[in-house]
């Protein structure tokens, strides 16, 4: 999949300043009705019914009825406003309260972290078309982060580790999110479902078994690729099973 935006690729001061508070209002002529937030509300709206690649100033204006330079007046361009998307859609879950409060078990604060994840992504399929690897972080990023860390403190490890199981489920879960993206664009694309593309190739994967080299893959149960088995839950729980590890060694150097 071939991502098309980057964070934090334009005027990364501007793009804090807006977030942040101290920048939303033009100097001079706004448009009446015309804010910031309704400017990012409907950016978002636009990146999730039609792609990110849809998401354009001049779109952005006819959609919100104003002209392409007044929104030049609140936003430098999209770059900029890539960041605010980003916050925005990091903000929705914290407004729900879905994060697991400090002090909970933190097994269930992981399995929450991870729910989250797949929400958002599930919401917003154009999150995996950004490289988020240098996000500007605004509030609720940062307030996202707090959540995240008040929650995991049980576990009694060190900071970077802290830092790392976070990594390991936001990534395991862009990956399964990702995965269930591309199944749907590839029927989309191409008008024939999964189990019409798998059918079709079941003739020739037949003959192939038959022959005896591949004696692994032929004794395999039929429910193997089926879709009914949980892949999320159950790559969720081997991932757990490793933290718990970690946590039961780093309480046993400190007893």
């Amino acid at each position: 999949m071939t991502t098309t935006e980057t964070s934090g690729s334009g005027d990364v001061l501007r793009s804090l300043e807006l977030l942040w508070g101290t920048g939303e209002r033009p100097s001079r002529g706004p448009k009446p009705g015309l804010t910031l937030d309704r400017i990012v509300t409907a950016a978002v709206e636009i990146a999730d019914t039609e792609g990110l690649a849809a998401v354009s100033m001049r779109r952005l204006a006819t959609e919100l009825g104003t002209g392409t330079m007044s929104l030049y007046r609140y936003v430098p361009g999209k770059s900029e406003l890539l960041d605010l998307m980003l916050d925005r859609v990091n903000g929705e879950p914290l407004d729900n309260q879905e994060h697991a409060p400090e002090g909970a078990d933190w097994r269930d604060a992981v399995r929450a972290m991870a729910d989250v994840y797949l929400a958002q992504h599930r919401a917003h399929p154009w999150l995996l078309k950004v490289n988020q690897s240098r996000t500007v972080l605004g509030p609720n990023a940062v307030r996202g982060l707090e959540m995240s860390l008040a929650a995991l403190h049980g576990m009694g490890l060190r900071d970077p580790e802290m830092i790392s199981v976070i990594i390991a489920v936001q990534s395991f879960v862009s990956d399964i999110a990702r995965m269930e993206l591309e199944a749907a664009e590839a029927a989309k694309q191409t008008g024939q479902s999964d189990a019409d593309f798998w059918k079709s190739q079941e003739p020739f994967l037949v003959r192939a078994m038959a022959t005896g080299d591949y004696p692994r893959l032929a004794n395999l149960s039929e429910d193997a690729f089926g879709s009914e088995f949980d892949h999320f839950a159950f790559g969720l729980d081997r991932l757990i099973d490793g933290f718990e590890k970690l946590v039961g060694e780093r309480a046993a150097d400190g007893a």
